[in-house]
Formats: structure tokens, sequence, C-alpha cells
């Protein structure tokens, strides 16, 4: 956050050596740590307040998708069905039909529409 050398952290610790005093600087110490650590919570519960309603947008819009999707594999599974039942019926229809008669010839009797061999050979 601050880049401090160590030079500069050493001017800034004998001015408040010279400014606040030997018998003072102790406890100015400790409070400044207190207030440091305060600062650190805050800002670090802020983080990851944010980073929980990120959390949630995303899941919103994970379930947004996925409900999404649901309902057209739904509308695609409605259609598939649809079109099966009337596949379904139409073979139904075709099944129940009756048969067309076929005409029968008067001349032969066999059902085998080949020529027969002579058989005087």
């Amino acid at each position: 956050m601050f880049d401090f050398s160590f030079s500069e952290l050493m001017v800034v610790m004998v001015v408040a050596l010279v400014v606040i005093g030997p018998e003072r600087l102790p406890k100015v110490a400790r409070t400044l740590g207190h207030l440091w650590g305060r600062a650190q919570r805050y800002v670090n519960g802020v983080k990851a307040d944010i980073a929980r309603d990120m959390a949630v947008e995303e899941f919103r819009q994970l379930q947004q998708k996925i409900q999404t999707e649901a309902s057209a594999l739904e509308k695609s599974v409605h259609q598939t069905t649809q079109s099966l039942d009337q596949q379904v019926q139409q073979i139904n229809e075709t099944v129940a039909r009756p048969l067309p008669s076929e005409p029968t010839s008067p001349q032969s009797s066999d059902p085998s529409p080949l020529p027969t061999a002579d058989k005087s050979r």
C-alpha cells in the first residue's frame, strides 16, 4: 500500500521520538498499531463483502442460464414427443387399413408367375 524504505522509516521514528518523547512513545505506537489493525480488518471486511456480492450475482446469472437451457430442453423433448406420437398414429392407421384385394386370374391357380418347364425332354 505505502512504500516506505528503511531510511524513511528511521527518519519517521527519530522524529516521533523527538516530538512525542520517550515516555509516551510506546503508548502511541501501541495505539497506532491497534488503529492500523482495525483499518486492515475493515478493508478486508469490505473486500469480503464485495467478493460475496459478486459471487451471488454470478450464481444468479448461472441459475438463469440453467433455467433457460432447461426450458429449451423441455421444449425440444415436448416437440420430439409430439412428432413421435404423430408417427405412431400414422403407423397405426396404416396397419389398421385393410389390404386391397387382388383380382385372381381364372387361367392359373398357381401363385408363382414363373413359366413351367417343358417335361417332354
